[in-house]
């Protein structure tokens, strides 16, 4: 009997496009042709979530990564040029940045090399948690949130930022585009030296190089497979370092959306006060028949105690007292919630900010570790003056809040002791004194809030200006319509006489002209400008060490899909070798080919390139099944690496054998213990001298099993899990396998060593998910049907073959 069990079989309704193990868990991301991404667990292939495209995001997904802590999961979307970070617990988009190109395949790595002056970062990370208050969390309330800080108890930036350890996002694409990306966030390099479309890349545990698949143009205008190997040695001979400033620059990034969601809260707070607003003078100034202005008439009533009937219709009869009351309340309560997340968002917020960028700044002093990656001392020091100008423009804000809240409460008291003389009620004795200053505060409210100069505010089809504090909020590069006035300022006086201070880097400039949202895209800019010069130093100093040309690709095989990557990459953390395992279907289909290059492109290893028949592979089947012919001659649909020392294939009959599946585990270690030296004629393609090539048979035992009923095409696997999966050529029909069912009690062992938080995780994924598996399942069901006829079909194309054949 074979070693491994089938646990799951699903007909899906959709066709997938791309599918991946979680490194950690018996969780596998699918992503199909709708753009919806699907998160199944292995018992019985359940449903855990799905995540429909978004209007905001994309529906064609061209790639999927997870983290190595399997916690969060990256996909790329081609249509929109955008990577997307999910997290695994509930689905949730944590983080979205766009790409210049579509991305084709993605990497996620975690570095695994240690060394004392890591150790010692790792220990004092935390350090900005005794100097810094924990950010709020956003108002709930808003529609445009971020998921990333919307989680009452959760620590934002850390849950994004993951374990200290190191790990690297490596996306590849159309025309040579490879970046990297630390932590998934902070691009670290952009790379120059690819040409092509990147198929697969690997990025080596140790950092010394990167190994790309790409399909680039022959002279012949034939796609042709090549090899690239990259020399990445300044990532790993800097690692300490690298590691400490994308640590920080990944934190300043945070930092900057939390800032930009912080604005948005109180522009859309904003929105709230005008729309109350409006909706009640809307009416009022489309009944009016008057030709005086909204502003005229109620200072007639403030003046001489006397109003239109249009007034007076709207005040007793639209708004009403009590009606008043409860718009006062309200509008008040938008002004609070913005001065809140001024006082609590955006102050914390820079002040963070300040905090990591002046640590940044030390760092880029210290020229003999920090000065090759490119971090530049004036650079940083410009984005720290441009945060401490962002947050005095914040400062200035709540000034201006302060003295706008004081005229509106003054309106709205006066407006209230009128509207109660209207209706002859008693007014109370505390509202009816209005001091000289309060009809000062009541007529600067009308003089700002009514006026219809539409050159202070252009809002067609509004009567209701919230001028002071809306101009700060307007995400435009016009000068501030009504800037603060600083007339007595002893300061601003002293400065002004003071030449030798107004230059000085001590001090912050404040543009006193400029709106906050202004000097917010400025600090961005600023910040942006910093954060991708090292990216550009990095990516100069990655060099091409290897160029070696695989195959030609046939046109019949165009039109299947690319994104399952194969050839596929592996990098074997203990040998330090980068391995290359692809097959040439028009040269030789029974064969898979084997290239090992030394992780390491200055340590000298001779060319090893080794081929693996697998045409005999049934030499070892059972004696219970004497009549089987011993010499059925196999060719390779898909292969990947199950771990080190084993391969995962899927293989296809010859017409005479019905064409039917195999599903076979590949042992290595004699093909990986060969020492034959391989010639390579350096002018020429693998597949030309493909004749020269040391071939290995081998004789697999029990190591196979026949996919019945399924035309098998494409495997996905995970060999720490000791699971698979696979899909058949129509892209929806999916079976799950176990893999090592004679090790169920080591696996139970290993199971119970878990580590809590991973338990923690799952259980929470079970209870959030349960309710979307519940409505999954009639989903699941509807697709269930449309594939058992599809199954039906294909169990009939089959027994036509058989018969047609026989």
């Amino acid at each position: 009997m074979p070693a491994f069990r089938q646990v799951g079989e699903k007909q899906l309704p959709n066709p997938v496009l791309c599918m991946s193990w979680s490194p950690k868990r018996d969780l596998i991301a699918l992503a199909n042709t709708t753009g919806e991404l699907l998160l199944h667990r292995l018992a019985s292939f359940q449903r855990v979530w799905s995540l429909p495209p978004v209007d905001c995001t994309g529906k064609e997904i061209s790639a999927l990564a997870w983290r190595p802590d399997g916690k969060i999961l990256a996909f790329s979307l081609r249509d929109t040029k955008q990577v997307v970070l999910c997290g695994v617990e509930k689905a949730e988009i944590l983080h979205v940045f766009p790409m210049q190109n579509p991305v084709t395949c993605m990497h996620w790595m975690e570095v695994t090399e240690e060394s004392s002056a890591l150790n010692s970062f790792y220990n004092s990370e935390d350090e900005s948690k005794l100097f810094l208050p924990k950010l709020p969390t956003l108002p709930k309330s808003y529609s445009t949130t971020s998921k990333i800080f919307s989680e009452e108890k959760s620590d934002e930036i850390m849950n994004l930022l993951g374990e200290v350890r190191l790990n690297i996002l490596v996306l590849g694409g159309d025309s040579g585009f490879v970046e990297l990306y630390a932590y998934g966030m902070y691009k670290i390099a952009t790379l120059t030296e690819v040409s092509g479309t990147c198929r697969s890349l690997s990025l080596s545990s140790d950092l010394k190089s990167l190994s790309v698949i790409t399909e680039v143009r022959s002279a012949d205008n034939n796609p042709e497979i090549c090899y690239i190997q990259l020399d990445t040695g300044l990532l790993s001979d800097c690692l300490p370092e690298v590691t400490r400033m994308a640590r920080k620059f990944t934190h300043i990034s945070t930092l900057l959306q939390y800032l930009h969601l912080s604005l948005t809260c109180m522009c859309e707070a904003w929105e709230d006060i005008l729309m109350q607003m409006d909706l009640r003078l809307t009416k009022f100034v489309q009944e009016k028949n008057t030709s005086t202005q909204v502003q005229d008439e109620f200072l007639e009533l403030l003046l001489w105690g006397q109003s239109s009937p249009e007034l007076q219709a709207l005040l007793m009869n639209q708004l009403t007292v009590k009606g008043l009351k409860k718009l006062g309340q309200s509008i008040e309560s938008s002004y609070s919630s913005i001065q809140k997340l001024v006082i609590s968002h955006l102050q914390s917020g820079s002040e963070a900010l300040l905090y990591h960028l002046s640590e940044v700044k030390g760092m880029s002093l210290w020229k003999q570790k920090f000065e090759p990656l490119g971090l530049d001392s004036e650079a940083i020091e410009g984005a720290i003056t441009a945060v401490g100008s962002f947050s005095l423009k914040a400062n200035e804000l709540l000034q201006v809040i302060d003295k706008s809240m004081k005229n509106f409460k003054a309106f709205f008291r006066w407006l209230y002791v009128a509207m109660l003389r209207m209706c002859e009620e008693h007014v109370p004795p505390e509202l009816n004194k209005m001091t000289q200053k309060d009809i000062a505060f009541v007529a600067d409210f009308l003089s700002e809030h009514f006026s219809e100069n539409e050159e202070l505010f252009d809002r067609k089809g509004k009567y209701f200006n919230v001028e002071r504090v809306g101009q700060y909020l307007k995400d435009e590069d016009d000068d501030l319509v009504s800037p603060p006035n600083t007339k007595g300022n002893q300061w601003l006086k002293f400065l002004q006489e003071s030449t030798h201070l107004k230059e000085s880097p001590l001090l912050f400039p404040s543009y006193p002209q400029k709106s906050l949202h202004f000097v917010k895209r400025m600090m961005e800019s600023v910040i942006e400008e910093c954060l991708q010069k090292p990216a550009e130093v990095i990516g100069k100093s990655v060099k091409q060490s290897i160029l070696l040309p695989l195959y030609t690709v046939s046109e019949s095989s165009e039109n299947t899909p690319r994104l399952f990557e194969f050839p596929s990459l592996w990098n074997d953390k203990k040998a330090k070798m980068h391995y290359v395992l692809f097959c040439m279907p028009e040269i030789s289909p029974s064969k898979l080919y084997l290239l090992r290059k030394p992780t390491d492109p200055n340590r000298h290893v001779p060319n090893s390139v080794m081929s693996i028949d697998l045409s005999h592979h049934l030499d070892g089947a059972d004696d219970d099944d004497a009549e089987a012919p011993p010499n059925y001659v196999y060719s390779c649909l898909d292969a990947r690496f199950y771990d080190d020392e084993m391969l995962t294939v899927v293989l296809q009959g010859s017409e005479e054998q019905n064409k039917s599946r195999v599903l076979a585990q590949v042992p290595l270690a004699s093909a990986m213990s060969s020492k034959i030296e391989f010639k390579w004629e350096p002018n020429m393609r693998l597949d030309q001298q493909s004749s020269t090539i040391p071939c290995q048979s081998l004789v697999l035992g029990n190591q196979w099993r026949e996919l019945e009923s399924m035309k098998a095409q494409f495997v996905a696997v995970n060999g720490i899990r000791k699971v698979a999966c696979v899909l058949s050529a129509n892209l929806r029909h999916i079976r799950v396998f176990e893999m090592d069912v004679e090790d169920e009690d080591d696996e139970g062992a290993e199971s119970q060593n878990t580590s809590a938080d991973q338990d923690a995780l799952d259980s929470t994924m079970s209870s959030a998910g349960q309710g979307r598996e519940e409505r999954a399942e009639a989903d699941d069901e509807a697709g269930g049907q449309r594939g058992d006829v599809l199954q039906n079909t294909e169990e009939r194309l089959e027994s036509e073959e058989a018969l047609e054949f026989s």
